[in-house]
């Protein structure tokens, strides 16, 4: 099917071309006077010099050519030149009743192929923090858009579990436990399976050593010597490693699967050091890298660039790898592995240059060619009411797993007033799980209906409200959509086998133009990688659903024929809406 303007814009654009004009004039938008009409084309002002023609003659003969038709009920050229349109109520309910049908609600499906998104980025031993929501959150929608639109879609954490943060643990704890056969190079035998350390001890022993080598350059020299040890292969260090990698994988999913983002690929910078040596021979034996200061770097500066793009560095002075180095040799990884026709990352906008120069490399160098496009999705920082990064109430970067909590518990208390006030008792069990579906729709909602590129202010109040442009109020809508089916059911009805009609009233029939915008909302998300595009039409259509559900009776409708057709409607909205959640990345409860 084609999306619901460019299928209205068909017929203008034919009465353009019988009245003589160019067809491409013809091309239709929501009316933005919609006291006047529900639609406009605004063709005949651009065709007046073109045809030497006054705007409102051009208006008047296309308007003639539209009389009569069954797609307008409404045709006006009006001055300067403009062409004012309302739509007939048949057409509008033939369009829904088309979507109803497919699968897909008409969506038209590009050809599918195969992509990777990266969109983790969490280290090792250290606990995920509110700077990891965003990437997690949008990555998790990215992902679940590119799927419904058909294309085989792989997530990838893509940790940070090789750097110096490594050592700073294997070494902080070298000095805190050294009876340990980890750091004892004579020990031949099997090593304990149980780690030394917890998630909790990880939490303090790397701040610890972190803020150590910040100012002790002797105790910063140890553990990079302890880095170089372990990437070198020493049999403790690799055990111990080993422990931190279980330790906080174990973590990382816990907290992953509380924001339900799921990962297919548990991969990390470790994943691809075995490709290091290969890629660098080779990227020296093409004459693209070269020595710079000791470092071994590949200028990736162009002609057109108008500001500095410094060369890529690859390999250190003192020998060792960095970022670059690992971000390049996934890329050649993921090429050998699947084959991917884009490869998509989502990181903070501070690191829009870093991309920049790595996607440059890779290009230059060979890793990718021209069937593989690399996406740099960058977006901006989770703020507090001041407008500055959000933090605790002491000062500090605030856990994820505290930021969930404190929405949960404030969804938790909104839940419990919510019932007691409708008289309905629920056991304690049954209030947390809605206010942990509802609470993560608040926050997934709460961020996701940003544009991505742009900060947003982390309100509690706001996101966790049942009013506005919140996830809460989008489940209400939902919920309530699913209680009137279910009652139509309890009363007999078989929804499957109702039609909708030709809209009885206005509310009806904004409705019914609502549930339009899917395919073009959709096809612009998948697009544009833009997950607010999708908030933007489910809060336009829970507002349309919610003006029709005030100002119709739909279960005590005494035609039923029109009840019938209220129904699937509904029916509809629901499914639309559900779609729309779920590639949003939440789940709608069976109450509020």
């Amino acid at each position: 099917m084609k999306r619901f303007l460019e299928e209205i814009s068909e017929y203008v654009k034919a009465a353009f071309a019988e009245a003589g004009y160019d067809e491409a004039l013809g091309r239709v938008s929501v009316s933005n006077r919609p006291d006047l009409c529900e639609y406009q084309c605004n063709g005949a002002m651009a065709g007046a010099k073109q045809y030497h023609k006054a705007p409102l003659m051009i208006a008047q003969d296309v308007a003639a050519k539209l009389e009569g038709s069954k797609v307008f009920g409404k045709v006006e050229a009006v001055a300067p030149g403009f062409l004012n349109l309302d739509l007939t109520n048949e057409f509008v309910a033939d369009y829904v009743n088309r979507m109803a049908g497919d699968e897909k609600f008409g969506l038209e499906m590009p050809t599918p192929t195969t992509m990777v998104v990266d969109y983790g980025g969490p280290n090792v031993a250290k606990p995920l923090h509110v700077g990891h929501l965003r990437s997690a959150v949008i990555g998790e929608s990215i992902k679940r858009i590119l799927r419904y639109m058909g294309n085989t879609v792989y997530g990838d954490i893509h940790m940070g579990d090789w750097g110096l943060q490594m050592g700073l643990v294997i070494y902080e704890t070298s000095l805190r436990m050294p009876d340990l056969p980890y750091f004892d190079d004579d020990y031949t035998g099997e090593y304990p399976s149980e780690a030394p350390f917890t998630v909790a001890d990880l939490e303090e022993i790397y701040p610890a050593a972190s803020n150590k080598s910040k100012t002790d350059a002797d105790y910063k020299a140890h553990a990079m010597e302890t880095t170089v040890k372990l990437q070198e292969g020493h049999r403790g260090y690799r055990a111990l490693w080993n422990h931190m990698m279980n330790i906080s994988i174990a973590d990382m999913k816990r907290n992953y699967s509380r924001l339900d983002v799921e990962f297919d690929l548990w991969n990390g910078e470790s994943t691809v050091q075995e490709l290091i040596p290969g890629m660098v021979r080779d990227m020296k034996d093409g004459g693209y890298a070269y020595e710079s200061d000791g470092a071994l770097v590949v200028d990736v500066k162009e002609e057109t660039d108008t500001k500095e793009m410094p060369p890529c560095i690859i390999i250190k002075s003192d020998g060792a790898s960095l970022y670059n180095t690992t971000d390049l040799a996934t890329i050649k990884d993921r090429v050998a592995r699947y084959d991917p026709s884009k490869i998509v990352y989502l990181t903070d906008k501070r690191q829009d240059l870093y991309f920049e120069q790595v996607f440059r490399c890779a290009r230059k160098t060979g890793l990718v060619d021209d069937g593989c496009e690399l996406i740099h999705l960058s977006f901006g920082t989770v703020n507090g009411a001041d407008g500055s990064p959000y933090k605790t109430r002491s000062g500090g970067v605030p856990k994820l797993s505290d930021l969930i909590d404190e929405i949960e518990d404030a969804m938790l208390i909104k839940i419990k007033e919510n019932t007691a006030a409708k008289g309905e008792n629920i056991s304690d069990e049954e209030a947390r799980d809605r206010a942990r579906k509802v609470g993560l729709a608040a926050i997934k909602y709460g961020d996701l209906s940003n544009q991505a590129s742009k900060d947003y202010i982390f309100d509690v109040d706001r996101f966790t409200s049942f009013e506005g442009d919140t996830g809460p109020y989008i489940l209400y809508t939902c919920v309530r959509i699913n209680s009137i089916l279910r009652k139509a059911a309890e009363q007999g009805t078989d929804v499957s086998a109702c039609r909708i009609q030709a809209p009885v009233n206005a509310s009806h029939k904004a409705l019914m133009q609502a549930v339009s915008g899917f395919s073009a909302e959709i096809t612009s998300a998948y697009e544009e990688y833009a997950p607010h595009r999708i908030c933007g039409y489910i809060y336009g259509l829970s507002n349309a659903f919610n003006s029709f559900y005030h100002e119709n009776h739909i279960l005590t409708e005494e035609d039923a024929q029109t009840k019938g057709s209220f129904l699937a409607l509904l029916d509809l909205t629901g499914k639309i809406l559900k779609t729309c959640t779920d590639m949003l990345g939440f789940e709608i409860p069976e109450r509020m």
